[in-house]
């Protein structure tokens, strides 16, 4: 039996052709979701990345979407975005993806999908394993098309591997909740040796929105990885 919150919800919001980020969710720390058109990925599902809540509008955008091209792929960036996937998943018939490490946490989820290192979703979308913030923390590279063409994806979505601190800018942050700050470090290094070069031409991150003031995307987000001083992160305690 399907229990929504008692609060309608916000709608997702479109943010691009093809993007749409869904309101921060209290079932996931406070953190946010997206949603990759199958449209925009040439594909024959959606991917939602991580979990919004589990609420009227957010059921409703997300069965819409299901009848028009068929169960999607939610993947899960961290155990802080796994929030009611279970519900989601009895409700919508979609697949599950999740790094192995974190798979243990969803018990009694269908279709549940685990992945080690590296895993391909389709032709343009890859996952990269990136432990720090937790056990089994991961990030979404998608690639569709030219970065110059206006229906074109390029985009990394890192979960919490980084975090806004300021309009345009991101950063690792060592909080209480970090589960191996050294790891994380060696993850984002790992990252930037992974990903094409001059991409992705933008990053969009599980939570902290607040501090990009009003924007969803940090633009240019090749400069902006290539920019972190790792070094000088090694140094930062809690």
């Amino acid at each position: 039996m399907q229990t929504l919150s008692s609060d309608g919800g916000r709608p997702p919001v479109a943010i691009r052709p093809g993007l749409w980020l869904f309101a921060p969710s209290r079932e996931s720390q406070g953190g946010s979701s997206w949603l990759l058109e199958a449209e925009a990925l040439g594909s024959d599902g959606d991917v939602l990345v991580d979990c919004p809540a589990f609420n009227q509008a957010n059921l409703a955008m997300l069965e819409q979407r299901t009848a028009a091209v068929g169960p999607g792929t939610l993947v899960l960036t961290s155990r802080d975005g796994h929030g009611r996937c279970r519900r989601f998943q009895e409700a919508l018939g979609w697949r599950v993806l999740v790094q192995e490490q974190e798979a243990y946490l969803l018990p009694g989820v269908k279709q549940l999908i685990s992945f080690s290192g590296e895993h391909c979703l389709g032709a343009g979308v890859r996952m990269l394993w990136t432990p720090g913030p937790t056990p089994g923390a991961s990030v979404v590279h998608v690639c569709v098309g030219s970065p110059a063409d206006p229906v074109g994806l390029d985009g990394l979505f890192c979960g919490r591997l980084l975090l806004p601190v300021a309009p345009g800018q991101l950063a690792p942050l060592r909080t209480a909740r970090t589960f191996h700050w050294p790891r994380q470090l060696a993850s984002l290094e790992r990252l930037r040796d992974w990903l094409p070069l001059q991409s992705p031409q933008w990053i969009a991150t599980g939570g902290g929105l607040g501090a990009l003031r009003g924007e969803k995307l940090v633009m240019d987000g090749a400069k902006a990885l290539a920019q972190l001083d790792l070094v000088d992160l090694a140094g930062v305690s809690v």
